[in-house]
């Protein structure tokens, strides 16, 4: 429990430092995209590599990546339900808020601090989770708000996929698992140093882009969707925990569940026309919430 503890304040010292270079001007907003960039297409994939270098795939694994698109669908319709009678934009901003996943720039550097033997199971969950984030989530929600804009196709989604590095390295390794076929170990020393930094890079990027600043009338927009995402987030999290799973698999989904706002989310409620300030506070915010709450979910089963 101790090192749990400590575990959740040097992550979250990182984020304060991040946020604390951002208020003294010595980096800027600006270079927290930039590091986005190197944690999305360098340390990222290197940590997939590290992770799912020695997986063993079996059944109940592979149901994850179901379970990433099952999720991501059962959070979309709570939101359109409860959002029925709220103007167009407010709707999508809430069913875009409060579905999808940040595994890659949250939930996996995370867990890495505290259950490496879990991440191999939440790297295939997020398979079918980028499925959603990379345009079937849009499909859904512009389908039930009605939105007059272009769908995407699923050829315009394997596109986006392709262009994806974390999902390629998810893609390839899976492959390359399945066949049981052994990386070398010299070439998974060799990439370990630059996974090791993903879990830094990736808290220090939150801390760039925290926003805590926003006019009081706006705030009911953000209580109202933080507390869609969290309650019924919680919900899902407490029937998991019920559920006949094995302890690890539980423990991945109940993380995730509580998770913060994705950044596929983020830009896609500012293009259905939030306002890019309401949903930037929203998503700072929920990064504040998840760390302590994902904190408390471990406490209670390691």
């Amino acid at each position: 429990m101790t090192t749990i503890l400590w575990n959740s304040l040097g992550l979250f010292l990182i984020v304060f430092l991040g946020f604390l270079t951002k208020r003294v001007n010595l980096l800027s907003k600006a270079d927290g995209t930039t590091l986005s960039m190197i944690v999305i297409n360098i340390t990222l994939p290197a940590a997939i590599i590290i992770n799912l270098s020695r997986l063993d795939i079996a059944t109940n694994l592979l149901l994850l990546i179901v379970a990433g698109i099952v999720m991501n669908i059962v959070m979309i319709g709570i939101g359109a339900f409860l959002s029925k009678k709220h103007p167009a934009v407010e709707r999508e901003l809430t069913m875009y808020s409060v579905s999808g996943y940040n595994i890659g720039n949250f939930a996996l550097p995370f867990l890495q601090s505290f259950l490496p033997q879990a991440i191999p199971a939440m790297s295939i969950f997020d398979i079918g989770n980028s499925i959603m984030l990379a345009g079937g989530s849009t499909v859904v929600i512009e389908t039930i708000s009605g939105a007059s804009k272009e769908r995407p196709s699923i050829l315009k989604i394997g596109k986006r996929l392709s262009r994806s590095v974390p999902f390629l390295c998810y893609l390839i390794m899976l492959v390359i698992r399945s066949f049981s076929i052994e990386i070398p170990m010299r070439w998974v020393d060799m990439i370990q140093p630059i996974a090791n930094a993903n879990t830094f890079l990736s808290m220090f990027m939150i801390g760039l882009f925290l926003e805590l600043r926003l006019p009081k009338s706006d705030l009911v927009i953000v209580v109202r969707t933080l507390a869609i995402k969290y309650i019924f987030g919680g919900i899902i999290a407490v029937i998991i925990a019920l559920l006949p799973l094995p302890s690890t698999i539980k423990i991945v989904l109940c993380l995730v569940s509580l998770g913060p706002l994705t950044t596929f989310g983020v830009v896609n409620s500012v293009k259905a026309g939030a306002r890019a300030e309401v949903v930037g506070f929203t998503s700072s915010i929920s990064f504040l919430i998840s760390l302590p709450l994902m904190t408390a979910i471990l406490l209670l089963v390691v």
